[in-house]
């Protein structure tokens, strides 16, 4: 039958009793196979992680310029991980790089939330920051119109 077809005999279960064949075209099957494999490939979402590195002794200027980085990136839903790096006997003193963690994690409070709270791996401690659900980067139009909504109105004077 499959030779007067000009398709192919294809054994689908050769376990059960009497075994299992198929009628079809064998290449053509394949093509479809892999092409459903390429699609759902193409559907799955690579989350990139970005990170921040600091050490006790950054300066709250430098930080905040980091900071900004991190919110800029939460804003188009990237997670971020905020490291701080030990040097010599700094590790003696974790809470003060507890503290900076803390106010980062404050200060990104409106756009993140944390996902992992801080943890000490070897001569670091880091932290990991996810977007909040609300937190997605608004399109320019949407931004400009409600600039535009809360700007209250110009009363016209003539010019003299």
């Amino acid at each position: 039958m499959a030779r007067e077809a000009e398709l192919d005999l294809v054994e689908i279960a050769p376990n059960s009793t009497p075994p299992v064949c198929r009628i079809m075209d064998f290449g053509k099957f394949l093509y479809e196979r892999e092409k459903k494999e390429r699609e759902a490939r193409k559907a799955q979402t690579k989350i990139e992680v970005k990170e921040i590195r600091l050490r006790p002794k950054t300066t709250d200027h430098h930080r905040d310029f980091k900071v900004d980085d991190a919110r800029r990136w939460l804003e188009h839903n990237l997670k971020v991980r905020v490291t701080i790096r030990f040097r010599g006997r700094e590790i003696t003193y974790p809470e003060i790089a507890l503290e900076d963690l803390r106010e980062i994690a404050q200060s990104l409070s409106e756009v993140s939330t944390i996902e992992q709270a801080p943890v000490i791996e070897g001569r670091g401690m880091s932290m990991l920051l996810a977007p909040s659900k609300g937190g997605g980067k608004k399109k320019p139009k949407e931004a400009a119109r409600e600039s535009a909504e809360t700007e209250p109105e110009k009363s016209e004077q003539p010019q003299e």
